[in-house]
């Protein structure tokens, strides 16, 4: 007769048994009441944002729009409610205006040439410091950087100081080789030209740091199997470096072009518009008219240089975009 076998007891389960099997089991959803609290919660912490961006943007910005389209002047700003709507009589004004068809020209002449020069010069400062100076790289990288972060209107009164013509170091300089300099800020074929080389100087820093984070993000491997493949270095940088850019060309073109658009501080503070309106700005012909007290005119030439913009921005996207 066989023994009676004794059923073996149940395996103990380990915690990492048990932390599996919590793991398969199915998560209780979230309650409404649950979900409605936590969005409550969320609106109450954005509602101080929200608040302020109401009143100090979407008001303004609303309010530019309807002066844009009445006859609003200075004098009717204790009576806001009595001005006269006078529909696009203020755009067509504009673009019958000589005055600010010289704005738009220097306007566009400025984004013309300083937008490809400062990404130009951008793009070439991060690949020297990506791959030509080992040594003192970082020190390379805060000096270039140094005029983004220095108030653009102290560099404007440095590079004015140094561009007047009797004692300006640049004419001095120049006199020692028996150059007579130029009034380079009192010549209508110098003033914007020199601006255009001091907003590239100045905006260089932005472009360099952005192409270095994306050039340290392409593949090695790509461009070894490029040079393997007999690829000299400017196809290397052409057919592979350039193409993985893309995103980073675009951004900061986006950004520079915003900027050189609304340009006002170089004029303003180096020459006022001058001479003879040769550096006068979009944006400076607006605030002019603004202080005139023509805000139904002012806030028109604000919103034709919006519409600039998102036409330059949309530009940009369909030039730049990646292709499939």
């Amino acid at each position: 007769m066989s023994p009676t076998r004794t059923p073996a007891p149940p395996p103990t389960s380990t915690p990492a048994a048990r932390t599996k099997a919590a793991e398969r089991q199915p998560r209780p959803e979230p309650s409404s009441r649950a979900a409605r609290r936590r969005s409550r919660a969320a609106w109450t912490l954005a509602l101080p944002f929200l608040a302020l961006f109401a009143v100090f943007t979407l008001l303004p910005v609303a309010w530019s729009l309807l002066m844009s389209v009445t006859d609003t002047k200075s004098a009717d700003l204790r009576s806001p409610l009595a001005v006269g709507f006078v529909g696009l009589d203020n755009y067509i004004k504009l673009f019958q205006d000589p005055v600010f068809f010289t704005a738009l020209r220097n306007t566009g002449v400025f984004v013309l040439f300083g937008l490809p020069l400062t990404l130009a010069a951008g793009l070439a400062a991060a690949v020297v410091l990506d791959r030509g100076i080992r040594r003192f790289r970082a020190v390379f990288r805060v000096g270039l950087y140094l005029p983004v972060v220095t108030s653009v209107v102290a560099i404007a009164v440095v590079w004015k100081t140094l561009l007047e013509p009797r004692s300006g170091l640049v004419n001095t300089a120049l006199g020692w080789f028996g150059i007579d300099g130029p009034a380079w800020l009192a010549d209508t074929r110098l003033a914007l030209p020199v601006m255009i080389v001091m907003a590239v100087w100045r905006n260089l820093g932005t472009v360099m740091i952005i192409m270095l984070a994306g050039l340290q993000g392409v593949p090695r491997s790509l461009t070894e199997a490029a040079e393997l493949d007999g690829a000299g270095p400017w196809q290397r940088f052409r057919r592979v470096t350039l193409p993985l850019l893309r995103p980073a060309l675009l951004l900061t073109s986006l950004t520079t072009g915003i900027g050189y658009l609304q340009f006002f501080d170089e004029p303003f503070v180096m020459t006022s518009g001058g001479p003879l309106d040769s550096t006068l700005s979009a944006t400076m012909f607006s605030y002019r008219q603004f202080g005139y007290g023509n805000y139904d005119y002012s806030s028109a030439a604000g919103y034709v240089i919006f519409m600039l913009i998102a036409a330059l921005t949309v530009l940009q996207f369909r030039v730049m975009r990646e292709k499939d």
